[in-house]
Parts: structure tokens; C-alpha cells; sequence
């Protein structure tokens, strides 16, 4: 199967006219599109099907519980398939099933191990801040975060040891990234790296491509194991004025 790709647009203040890549089966969107939403429209009746895994600045300055059913009515209404623990089933044009399994992955900020959390949860919190965001009525901050990231994780990991139903090859998308390989190299080992990594390293055999955003930078690396290899790709745009769209490929595809 031919994915295109594209995450981190950041349409409520970034200008970015998204173009249908030739050739290509099935858009990929890896979270944080528009915190407004309104870009979401560019990808009304897409060619293709429309995948769309949520980033955390969709949810900016929203109530989290309320903000997914009113997201999965914005997306059916544009013929977008939301996915957020969930796992769909795709045949490709060469009859092969292609098995999406995705999630956000929130922070669980145990990037460097649970001995360095609570200082990358006090580094995270910068980030929840700039979110704006609630929970339940109280601010969504790092320690909801973890709570969110938890539930995702341990949904992620059941999943993926699922017996095989008759797919051929599964793609993993998550907004956050998988693993610390996936660290933006201007800032590296920070702590303030474990809100935008997390070690998942140990599910990467299960997967044939895991797929994120996140990270304003790019990346497309494999990771060898015994299982064979996975290959690990990010394809986020950012904000152009800090240089962050220069290595962008709106029109990249890759091959399952």
C-alpha cells in the first residue's frame, strides 16, 4: 500500500495548501493539523481514504472528555476516519490487509526511566500549560497526561499481540514518538524530550512501519530485531519561520 503522510501542519497559524501525492492509497495524518480545526476541511473529500490520529494541540484550550465525540463528528462530517484506540483493517490494490492500529500515545514521561519522571513531568508541564486544557473540570497537567498516556500504552501493547486475523502487514500511528532514536537532535537528552518521546522500543517488532509526528523535525530510520526490521518515520512539517518545514516532503509516500 502507497501512504501519504503528513502531521504537525500547524494550520491555525502555519500556511499550507495539502496536495493529493500521485499514486497514493491512503492519507495519513499524524495529529496536529489545526487546534482550531478549521483546516481539517482541506481534506474534505480527499482522493483517498482519510486516516486522521489526533495530536495534543487539537485538544488547545478544550475539555478533553468532551473534545473526542465533538472531534469524531467534525471528521465524519468531512469523510475523515478518526482513529484513537483503534485498530482498522485496509486492503491495498495489490489484495494485500493492511492492519492500522493507532493511538496518541500522550507522555508517559518515562523516556529515561522511572528514576528521571518527575523531573521530565516538571518539563512537561511547560507544554500543558501552553495546551490550556481540562480534564474532568481540573487542569489537564502532566500527571493527567501520564494517566492518559497509560491507557493508551496499555491498549497499544494488547494489540499488537493480537492473533493474526488474516492481515499481511501492520502500520502503527501514533502522534507522539516511539522512541528516544525519534529525539529532536537540538535539544536531545533534556528532559523536556520525554514529552515528545517515549520508550516503546519494545513494541517496534510487532510493527512493519510505525508512523508519528510530534517532533518538528524529520525522520525515516529502521530498526533491526529479531522479528526482522521496522522502519520509523516522521514526516512533520512545523513552523516554517523557525526552519522546521525546510526538510518537509508534502508529497511523500511510502510503501507497505
Amino acid at each position: 500500500m502507497r501512504l501519504q503522510l503528513l502531521s504537525d501542519l500547524h494550520l491555525e497559524t502555519e500556511v499550507f495548501e495539502p496536495t493529493p501525492a500521485p499514486d497514493a492509497e491512503l492519507l495519513v495524518l499524524a495529529g496536529d493539523i489545526d487546534s482550531t480545526w478549521a483546516g481539517l476541511e482541506k481534506f474534505r473529500d480527499w482522493p483517498v481514504p482519510a486516516l486522521f490520529v489526533a495530536g495534543n494541540h487539537e485538544f488547545d484550550a478544550r475539555e478533553i472528555t468532551q473534545t473526542w465525540p465533538a472531534l469524531r463528528d467534525r471528521c465524519a462530517r468531512l469523510g475523515i476516519r478518526l482513529l484513537e484506540c483503534e485498530s482498522l483493517v485496509v486492503p491495498d490494490r495489490a489484495g494485500q490487509r493492511i492492519r492500522f492500529v493507532a493511538t496518541v500515545r500522550w507522555s508517559d514521561f518515562d523516556l529515561f526511566g522511572p528514576a528521571q519522571r518527575e523531573r521530565a513531568m516538571r518539563a512537561g508541564s511547560y507544554f500543558v500549560k501552553v495546551m490550556r486544557s481540562t480534564r474532568n473540570g481540573a487542569p489537564f497537567d502532566a500527571a493527567a497526561v501520564r494517566e492518559e498516556s497509560l491507557i493508551c500504552r496499555d491498549w497499544l501493547r494488547a494489540e499488537l499481540v493480537q492473533p493474526n486475523a488474516g492481515w499481511d502487514k501492520t502500520v502503527v500511528i501514533t502522534h507522539f514518538a516511539p522512541s528516544f532514536r525519534s529525539a529532536d537532535p537540538r535539544y536531545g537528552a533534556q528532559p523536556g524530550t520525554a514529552s515528545f518521546c517515549n520508550a516503546d522500543d519494545e513494541m517496534l517488532p510487532h510493527a512493519d512501519l510505525w508512523i508519528h509526528g510530534h517532533l518538528h523535525c524529520q525522520f525515516d530510520y529502521v530498526v533491526p530485531h529479531a522479528n526482522g526490521a521496522t522502519r520509523v518515520v516522521c514526516n512533520a512539517r512545523g513552523h516554517a519561520r523557525r526552519g522546521e518545514a525546510d526538510g518537509h516532503q508534502p508529497l511523500l509516500v511510502l510503501d507497505v
